[in-house]
């Protein structure tokens, strides 16, 4: 028999934590499975220093954990697998994980989004380290003053990325392998038309260089092979987020990127009694204090939804 409950939240990052704690107070004793990374991307941010509430920062590790007993202290049933299979034609919704198999009568997603990174041995050293490498500008960008830095994309993400570094960093080099951008022309032209934006056409990351923090990158040109080095002290990948969405292919709207798409002003999807909320279905903001908003508003959703349905 599946572990059943009337609310079954997948994901456990801000959105999942916050949807669970308001579900718990609200008596519904919801079910959470926490998912590959429990806590969400921010148990890879070193310091968070943009949440309301803690002054003087708190890394990302702290304060999912936080959530996490504030969740747990509520009611909240914590499984620390992974679903892997969804039902949704039917209710109670159907979940199967990799250990044991869910159901709810109502399902809250929060499945999260995951940035997109080179691949590169040192770059995922550094990264898990927090020795300057990040996929947030808005998020980590503060701890750059005055320093150099390094963008890798050629979208409006990227665009926006390094316009915004330019704030606070004395150079923002743009890296991109191609010879041309694929932003929109506005953005390009703010990037170009900034003194503090440096741009390497034809140039792709081979490696980053640096123990425990960054000191430069070993920059390759895509048409020759040749390879420079580039000192700056924090990279910033911009080349994309991939929601965690995959498992609802075919039974939920996505939008062209596999984003998860909900009502207008709310977290409903298509499927009455399921809903979404943080970085699985907002590609704009991906802020833990916009996702924990999500998931306030799903678990009020829900509780309402159910309330109406029984």
């Amino acid at each position: 028999m599946p572990i059943h409950s009337r609310v079954l939240i997948l994901g456990s990052g801000p959105a999942g934590y916050t949807a669970a704690i308001y579900a718990a107070r609200a008596s519904l004793e919801p079910v959470m499975v926490a998912g590959p990374e429990p806590g969400g991307q921010l148990t890879t941010t070193t310091e968070v220093e943009n949440y309301p509430g803690f002054p003087k920062g708190i890394t990302g590790p702290e304060m999912m954990e936080e959530f996490r007993q504030q969740a747990e202290r509520f009611g909240t049933r914590l499984f620390y697998d992974m679903g892997v299979k969804v039902d949704l034609s039917k209710r109670p919704f159907v979940v199967e994980g990799e250990v044991d198999t869910y159901s709810g009568d109502a399902l809250i997603i929060a499945t999260g989004a995951s940035a997109k990174w080179l691949g590169l041995p040192n770059e995922q050293r550094l990264r898990l380290s927090g020795g300057g490498v990040t996929a947030c500008a808005t998020c980590d960008g503060a701890f750059y003053r005055g320093q150099d830095v390094a963008v890798v994309g050629g979208g409006d993400t990227a665009m926006e990325e390094a316009s915004f570094l330019t704030r606070m960093c004395r150079t923002v080099h743009l890296i991109h392998r191609r010879g041309e951008f694929r932003a929109s022309k506005i953005m390009q032209k703010r990037v170009l038309e900034n003194p503090k934006i440096v741009v390497h056409y034809f140039r792709e990351v081979a490696d980053v260089l640096g123990q425990n923090k960054t000191s430069g990158l070993l920059l390759r040109d895509t048409r020759t092979g040749a390879t420079e080095t580039l000192d700056v002290t924090g990279l910033f990948l911009a080349i994309g987020h991939q929601p965690n969405s995959q498992i609802f292919a075919g039974q939920l709207d996505l939008d062209e990127a596999g984003y998860i798409l909900v009502r207008p002003g709310s977290t409903a999807t298509k499927i009455p009694g399921v809903f979404a909320c943080g970085d699985v279905a907002d590609k704009v903001y991906r802020q833990a204090v916009s996702a924990a908003g999500t998931g306030c508003m799903s678990a009020i959703d829900a509780e309402r939804w159910l309330a109406e349905h029984g």
